[in-house]
């Protein structure tokens, strides 16, 4: 059993392809490679922790663009692994229902902080697994803290593992200079 990390799926959202840069020609090709890529990764009884902005459900005759007509039923049925999900800014309308605002994990003895949107990271963590911020950045590190972007947007279009994500941040960390905090 596999613990992966995601945010900011969108699946429903033609307008994320243009405010993003995403490489899709149409929503459909959006969340049908979405859907292909997370389930290439993921098995049935992995646990998938969701940062936040999973799907757009819009109203009929709602701004076009801005969702499909799909609840997050629709999604979660074509995708593979147990949810939890921490709410983002945009999952107030999608029908998902998420109470979480944030979460805590350990991983190897250490505590990780889990939070929809950087500006709500949790400092006295050494690590905080956020989304929010698409494209803009991998890894960022804030005074003590290093916020690492579990988003589809830097990891490929897809979930990612924790080792994975571990193993980033030793990379980054050395790369920069940092101790083995």
């Amino acid at each position: 059993m596999t613990n992966w990390f995601t945010s900011d799926t969108h699946y429903g959202h033609t307008n994320i392809i243009k405010y993003t840069d995403r490489p899709f020609k149409s929503l459909y090709h959006m969340d049908s490679t979405l859907i292909k890529n997370h389930n290439s990764r993921v098995k049935p009884n992995d646990t998938v922790y969701h940062l936040g902005d999973f799907c757009f459900k819009n109203s009929k005759g709602g701004k076009e663009g801005e969702g499909a007509l799909h609840k997050a039923s629709y999604y979660l049925k074509q995708l593979n692994g147990r949810f939890v999900f921490i709410r983002g800014n945009h999952d107030t309308n999608n029908s998902l229902k998420t109470i979480l605002f944030s979460g805590v994990i350990e991983h190897g003895g250490q505590l990780i902080y889990l939070v929809h949107r950087p500006t709500d990271m949790e400092p006295s963590f050494p690590i905080n697994f956020v989304g929010h911020v698409h494209e803009k950045w991998l890894i960022k590190k804030e005074d003590k803290t290093l916020l690492y972007n579990v988003g589809v947007d830097m990891n490929n279009f897809m979930p990612i593992d924790i080792n994975e994500i571990m193993n980033n941040i030793r990379k980054w960390r050395k790369e920069n200079g940092m101790d083995k905090r």
